[in-house]
């Protein structure tokens, strides 16, 4: 895949998924909306070393995931920057996170240095529990940051951890949105599930928190703490797809519920992580059969607000 002269025009072919036509395809389902592009709160860019740990665990069939998974956009971060514009997507985030202690203060250092050089991205950080972490998510806090990350699986770490505390009440505070992979899918972990997360939420009702992949697979779970709390949202990474409905499915009862939040789903991709193209999950969206009102506010209305763009 290449940019192609001085329009910065995608071309070529990206794992198996005609960038060209890929990028068409996005732009006719955004533009019938008659929106100005799309807004994914989850996409992943991270220091290229890391990202190439991620991709190799996915390669090796990583015991979190046990199945294959080919990454559909294996690019250089410039290439994969100028996808997403191609795309459209006007705001997109660099969702990283640590595997251990001692890792959140560079990673976040890092991020500064690419929110400055891509104006698109909403300014990322993240954290991790362990000494100094209220300093280092205060100094991103000042720093700009726009929304934090926090994989519970990952990090194999408790939310309600007590060095944790004072930091989700700065963020609750600062009203700052924290996106966080704490439902138990593809596979379930120590402090995953929608009980420690309710804990949390009690203790900070206030928590823009927005549960990653729909709170896969205990959706109607996740969907309740949202009925509950009004700043709870769900991103609707890779939910919905034809990948994941094999693995984890929506439920159809729980279409109603999924409407009815609809000022509170954003939309998230998994980009560049993704074993299909971009635009599928669109069209996964779509064939909910919710409506054009629902895709336009789940698309870019709801991010819009939440992030005051």
């Amino acid at each position: 895949m290449a940019l192609s002269g001085d329009e910065g025009v995608v071309t070529g072919v990206a794992g198996g998924v005609d960038a060209v036509r890929e990028a068409a395809g996005v732009r006719r389902f955004w533009g019938r909306l008659g929106l100005p592009g799309l807004i994914d709160v989850h996409t992943h860019f991270m220091p290229e070393p890391v990202l190439r740990k991620v991709w190799a665990y996915f390669d090796a069939v990583g015991p979190l995931t046990g199945m294959e998974w080919p990454i559909t956009y294996r690019h250089e971060e410039e290439e994969r920057v100028a996808l997403l514009r191609e795309f459209g997507v006007r705001h997109f985030t660099s969702m990283l996170y640590p595997h251990k202690a001692g890792m959140s203060a560079w990673l976040n250092g890092w991020a500064v240095d690419f929110a400055a050089r891509t104006p698109e991205c909403l300014h990322t950080a993240t954290l991790f529990p362990e000494d100094g972490v209220a300093a280092y998510v205060r100094q991103a806090v000042e720093s700009g940051a726009r929304v934090f990350k926090s994989h519970l699986q990952v990090g194999a770490y408790d939310a309600n951890d007590p060095l944790l505390d004072p930091v989700w009440g700065l963020l609750a505070e600062a009203g700052i949105p924290v996106v966080m992979h704490c439902g138990s899918g593809p596979a379930p972990g120590k402090h995953t599930g929608p009980e420690p997360v309710g804990r949390l939420l009690a203790r900070h009702p206030r928590l823009r928190l927005v549960v990653a992949h729909m709170g896969m697979p205990e959706y109607a779970d996740f969907l309740a703490l949202a009925e509950r709390y009004g700043e709870v949202r769900l991103d609707t990474t890779m939910a919905f797809t034809d990948f994941s409905e094999r693995l984890a499915p929506f439920p159809e009862g729980e279409l109603g519920r999924l409407a009815d939040l609809g000022d509170r789903i954003l939309l998230g991709t998994d980009f560049p992580n993704i074993p299909y193209g971009y635009v599928h999950q669109l069209e996964a969206l779509e064939r909910l059969g919710l409506g054009d009102d629902w895709l336009r506010a789940v698309c870019h209305g709801n991010s819009e607000r939440l992030f005051g763009l």
